[in-house]
């Protein structure tokens, strides 16, 4: 087994984190949140391209612009 195919293991765990995080009322939680899907984000692009999941990794690269969007509203709300 290659080690980029265990990559979806801490990728799922972070992606959950993220989601339980955004779902808070405080905001200094949901910063926290965006990012860990910022985080999660790479974490799937770079086990998609070990296993050639080309759409996976058009989705992250599509929700990686939302969450970059949704941490700076974060910041000015």
């Amino acid at each position: 087994m290659n080690l980029l195919e265990l990559i979806q293991w801490p990728a799922m765990v972070v992606t959950l984190l993220a989601a339980w995080a955004v779902a808070s009322q405080d905001r200094r939680r949901r910063k926290v949140g965006f990012w860990l899907f910022i985080a999660s984000n790479i974490l799937w692009v770079v086990w998609g391209v070990n296993e050639g999941a080309w759409a996976l990794i058009l989705l992250q690269v599509g929700l990686f612009i939302l969450n970059l969007r949704g941490a700076r509203k974060n910041e000015t709300s």
